[in-house]
Formats: structure tokens, C-alpha cells, sequence
């Protein structure tokens, strides 16, 4: 698809997608910078280490948490730098924290068909899977951060 069509569908979606879709670049570009920092740097601003948060959500949530998984799951695609599970689980629960809404990330490992030992990350906000859902039972969690949206 061309750049000036890819345009034209970007600019003709209603208004709220268009700032959703907004919001989720903007976020993933600032979470791929965090990339570049040491984790332990980074881990404090992620929720409290080590704890999860309900599975049990406000049902008046749903709408936004379907908003910001799409938006994450589309706008992913088409940025310009690689944006792969950390990188969408931390810009998503930073969309869901500006909406009050908690999370929680998880972070695991396993080994790949060669043995090497191989990373994701994936998003959860009540019962509901934002991102990495795809992957994650082929890792063992190593390490989790309660966003509780209210700190």
C-alpha cells in the first residue's frame, strides 16, 4: 500500500481511534527509548515488583482496554523502529494507567528449538490479555509489576 493511501485511512478514521492510534505511537517510540537505559533503572516506574494485580475488573473498563489493545496491537506494525513485546506491554500499560485502569506486566523466559534461552512480555489488565496473550504459555514468569494506575 502506498504512503499517501496509507495516509488517507489514517486521516478518515473517527476521531477517537485516530487518538488512540496517536497515543499508542507516541508511547511505543518512548518505550523503545527505555530500551537503551539498564532495566534496573527502568523497573521502578514499571508497578511494584513481584506482585499482580486482580483479575477482577470494572466492566465500565472494557471499552477502553479493548481501545488501547487494538491501538497497540495495529500501530505496532507500522512503526518505524522494532516494536516487539516489551516494548508494546510497557506502552500499554502506560495508556492504561492515564485511563486509572491497573495492569499488570509480566516478564518470562524460554529456550528456543537450538536451546537458547529466548525472552517475552505480555500485558494484563483483569481478565483481559493487552498484549504477548499469543506466546505467553510457552514461558515461565520470572519476574511480574503491579501497575495499580493509582500510585
Amino acid at each position: 500500500m502506498k504512503m499517501a493511501s496509507k495516509l488517507r485511512l489514517v486521516f478518515n478514521l473517527d476521531k477517537t481511534t485516530f487518538l488512540f492510534y496517536l497515543e499508542a505511537f507516541v508511547l511505543l517510540g518512548w518505550a523503545r527509548t527505555l530500551l537503551f537505559r539498564k532495566f534496573s533503572k527502568v523497573a521502578p516506574s514499571l508497578g511494584e515488583r513481584g506482585r499482580e494485580t486482580d483479575r477482577d475488573c470494572d466492566a465500565s473498563h472494557t471499552p477502553s482496554m479493548r481501545q488501547v489493545a487494538g491501538s497497540i496491537h495495529t500501530v505496532s506494525k507500522y512503526t518505524p523502529w522494532d516494536s516487539k513485546c516489551l516494548v508494546r506491554a510497557v506502552a500499554g500499560m502506560k495508556m492504561l494507567e492515564r485511563r486509572g485502569i491497573g495492569s499488570t506486566l509480566y516478564l518470562g523466559t524460554a529456550k528456543d528449538n537450538n536451546g537458547n534461552l529466548i525472552a517475552h512480555a505480555w500485558l494484563r489488565s483483569g481478565p483481559y490479555y493487552i498484549s504477548g496473550a499469543e506466546e505467553m504459555d510457552q514461558f515461565i514468569i520470572v519476574d511480574k509489576f503491579a501497575n495499580t494506575a493509582d500510585r
